[in-house]
């Protein structure tokens, strides 16, 4: 099977009221982890980089892993831009062959978010590539998103049914309450389904993105910590907050940080266990079934995308 677009996927997922998740990758184990998981459950799968993750993985090698990715299984698999920081690296995912690219313009003023946006989705169209927007302001730090809680914003119903109409984005990411990386919340877990529902009533026919949606896995953040780390307090998104959001009209919701924390949970526990290890493939061969083990969980248990293919 060839790299697909996210178009059919979401179409499905609205239609049959499941999520399609999206991984961040980095390097090679990754990518192998989250495709062999999508495998296993017959799931179709989004494999995301950020801006960042080109400059460390670089554009070319990421390309020919998919590549390699594509050709040993059957289930759809697109490549999406993340956070998209403006035109000139959105044009040239596009470029690269990437077959969904996210602009994020949410740092700007509506009006410029709209005129940035629509420039993205004029040159994408015309290449048959898709394009996933964000309205409204999440709250957290990862790779090159750095947003503070004050300036968080929840993503206004009537503002996101314009938005769609006069940039003819194909999905939106919206603000309901998550936030970027291992610190979502201080104290208990909300997500706003009321402004969900609000938005899904405007927009019937548009996917619906959740950014800032890992769940801070406790065993792994333990893991983490018992063997050096030290990250405590990280509090993510329950998994039946994101099973609702799923069946309630969410088409897509990324992961990453409960992948950096497998990998860094398993590389941790090896070093500790076997100080005299130094053979990269004897901590990243565990690391890389630990994630494929957290992206089965989520196709299978939260998501509802197994058998989905």
């Amino acid at each position: 099977m060839s790299l697909v677009t996210t178009k059919e996927m979401f179409e499905k997922s609205m239609k049959e009221h499941f999520a399609i998740g999206a991984f961040n990758i980095n390097n090679m184990e990754i990518m192998q982890a989250i495709v062999d998981a999508a495998k296993e459950e017959k799931s179709p799968v989004i494999l995301q980089a950020s801006s960042s993750a080109i400059k460390y993985a670089r554009v070319n090698y990421l390309m020919k892993m998919l590549e390699a990715a594509v050709e040993e299984t059957d289930v759809p698999i697109a490549i999406h831009l993340d956070h998209g920081p403006d035109f000139e690296t959105c044009k040239m995912c596009i470029d690269a062959g990437f077959t969904s690219v996210m602009i994020d313009g949410s740092k700007y003023d509506f009006e410029e978010n709209i005129a940035i946006t629509k420039k993205v989705v004029d040159y994408a169209h015309e290449r048959g590539v898709v394009v996933e927007a964000e309205l409204g302001k999440l709250a957290g730090i990862e790779d090159d998103v750095n947003v503070s809680e004050s300036d968080a914003m929840y993503t206004d119903p009537d503002q996101a049914k314009e938005f769609v109409e006069r940039t003819g984005c194909d999905s939106l990411a919206i603000a309901i309450g998550t936030s970027h990386g291992a610190y979502k919340f201080k104290g208990e877990a909300k997500l706003r389904f009321d402004i969900l529902e609000k938005i899904k009533e405007k927009l019937p026919n548009t996917p619906i993105v959740l950014h800032g949606a890992s769940t801070v896995i406790p065993e792994l953040v333990e893991t983490c910590n018992k063997y050096g780390g030290n990250i405590p307090g990280a509090k993510g998104v329950p998994d039946e907050m994101l099973h609702e959001a799923s069946v309630r009209g969410v088409s897509k919701i990324n992961v990453d940080t409960d992948l950096r924390l497998a990998m860094t949970a398993e590389i941790r526990k090896v070093f500790a266990e076997n100080p005299e290890a130094f053979d990269p493939r004897k901590y990243l061969t565990p690391a890389r079934d630990k994630i494929t083990e957290v992206v089965r969980h989520k196709m299978r248990d939260v998501f509802g995308s197994n058998n989905k293919a």
